[in-house]
């Protein structure tokens, strides 16, 4: 699971049926840098499939690869990359850079 922010928003049409409900948010990787308040050195972006609602510029916890499709596992098959799985309040680095 990484951290990411919400720059934005991707729209399709039409969308794949068994993600109704949801939508696509354009996420900032966030690294151990950015975490602890100094300028962002990754430039990591990718976009993530988020049914939680979260809002340009919060903070989310986004899981990727297999584990993107697992909420959805055996249900439906989905094509999923990465699924936000939490919206976070903060967050806190506890040790020095």
């Amino acid at each position: 699971m990484r951290v990411g922010k919400v720059i934005g928003r991707v729209t399709l049409n039409p969308m794949y049926p068994t993600l109704v409900g949801g939508r696509f948010l354009l996420v900032e990787v966030q690294d151990r840098f950015s975490l602890s308040g100094k300028p962002r050195q990754s430039t990591e972006s990718l976009v993530v499939y988020d049914e939680l609602g979260a809002a340009e510029g919060n903070l989310i916890a986004f899981t990727e690869s297999r584990e993107a499709c697992m909420p959805f596992y055996p249900e439906k098959i989905v094509p999923l990359d990465a699924y936000n799985a939490a919206i976070l309040d903060a967050a806190v680095v506890t040790s020095q850079i």
